[in-house]
């Protein structure tokens, strides 16, 4: 059986002319047995960029933390916040770092930017 058949999520997202939207299902269960239903899976990283992770609950848990760490340290030696394509690159490197660690979570980047869309 593998992991993923013990925690299992939903995510969706979109990105339109100035609006975005994100949305989850908010269960933690483990195969049919619910422990959660008020289970956060949306992220908040800055005012304009969220960030959606499934999977094992633990390594989203670990996933988030680590880049808001990250962001935090950006923000302190470029005294702004990250834009999104450096925010991606960022995700892409730390899930590229962990690549031999079997880390089971899946990700959606939603971000809004007034200059993008």
């Amino acid at each position: 059986m593998l992991i993923f058949d013990y925690n299992g999520s939903a995510l969706v997202a979109m990105v339109g002319k100035n609006c975005f939207a994100i949305a989850s299902d908010r269960h933690l269960g483990v195969q049919l047995q619910t422990i959660a239903t008020d289970f956060q899976k949306i992220y908040k990283i800055h005012d304009k960029l969220f960030i959606g992770l499934a999977g094992l609950a633990t390594d989203a848990q670990t996933l988030y933390q680590r880049l808001v760490f990250q962001h935090k340290l950006y923000q302190l030696r470029e005294e702004r916040d990250m834009k999104p394509q450096t925010f991606a690159s960022l995700v892409s490197a730390v899930l590229y770092e962990k690549r031999l660690v079997e880390c089971t979570c899946f990700l959606k980047c939603v971000y809004y930017c007034f200059l993008c869309l």
